[in-house]
């Protein structure tokens, strides 16, 4: 009687916060958890009926491994997980880099009102769908009237077939990426320097530090657990490609396949072509228990150095 009196007491003591949780928590209950039960269907061959959904799922008949296959059977499989694996390796590591660098760079500028210019510019990018940032790349490396060869021309040089040629694109698919995202990250990590004590800043200018030693020395430092949190998230999600950046800034190009097919384009190909959502299932569950185990790995190698700076 005493745990449940003294769990109510909990309940009534923080229920303003609880209450600021409990969008966020229903959110999740309705869009990521109930959800889950529809893993089943990665093992079945799942055929839609008048009777509903889930009426559907139970009539469906077992496959058991086989909706695998069809990632891993073909010639391509090793293609799409290369692929997925080394632009999410350069996403993470190039991603971390610039984001920190933009954040201190800002919070660095002595205007600030021209400080959240430059701010306002960085974070337009996220905004704008990947749709729009496809035809904004098309305008640059259109063959016959985009930009990039058309200043090419000026200079004698032959215009480019951008969109068969594959040799550029491993560079174009990561500078694009990163023009769109390096903003929004880099606010996160300007909110964390704007909340470090500014007393040891003044301190290191009495000891005569310059401002790349206060960088090197208390910045950097204190941004350590948010980069380490971050950095173990995204891992989880290695497995997992921005679909809009691989399938629409490339105009879903046949011939940039080998450098631009990743597993959420060639599920979404097969999905189309066949129609077996039990397929396309066990892809996003394939992609999900392997996240969680690199986030598991992960976080224990961050525990074995240090363990202030671990998810948990």
């Amino acid at each position: 009687m005493n745990k449940i009196g003294g769990f109510f007491k909990d309940l009534n003591k923080n229920k303003v916060l609880l209450l600021m949780a409990l969008p966020a928590t229903i959110w999740f209950l309705f869009f990521s958890y109930l959800p889950m039960a529809g893993m089943v269907i990665a093992f079945k061959e799942y055929r839609y009926s008048r009777h509903g959904f889930w009426a559907s799922i139970v009539d469906s008949k077992w496959v058991g491994w086989q909706n695998f296959k069809f990632l891993f059977s073909t010639n391509d499989a090793y293609i799409i997980t290369r692929n997925t694996l080394l632009y999410n390796i350069f996403f993470i590591i190039l991603g971390l880099v610039l984001s920190v660098a933009m954040a201190i760079i800002l919070a660095e500028i002595a205007n600030k009102k021209l400080a959240k210019v430059y701010q306002t510019g960085m974070f337009l990018p996220y905004f704008l769908s990947w749709v729009i940032v496809g035809y904004f790349v098309f305008s640059f490396l259109s063959f016959d009237k985009g930009m990039v060869n058309h200043i090419a021309s000026w200079f004698g040089i032959n215009p480019i077939q951008w969109y068969a040629d594959k040799t550029y694109w491993p560079i174009i698919i990561v500078v694009v990426f990163l023009w769109k995202s390096v903003g929004y990250s880099s606010v996160v990590y300007l909110a964390a320097i704007m909340g470090i004590d500014k007393s040891l800043y003044e301190a290191a200018m009495i000891d005569g530090a310059n401002k790349w030693q206060q960088i090197r020395n208390i910045t950097i430092p204190m941004l350590k657990p948010l980069m380490t949190i971050l950095t173990l998230l995204a891992i989880g999600r290695i497995f997992y490609a921005d679909f809009g950046l691989f399938y629409q800034v490339t105009r879903d190009s046949g011939t940039l396949y080998s450098v631009t097919n990743v597993i959420d384009t060639y599920v979404y190909r097969g999905l189309k072509s066949t129609g077996e959502i039990g397929m396309s299932t066990a892809a996003g569950l394939y992609q999900s228990v392997i996240g969680f185990a690199l986030v598991m790995i992960s976080n224990y190698v961050v525990r074995k150095f240090d363990k202030d700076n671990a998810l948990f």
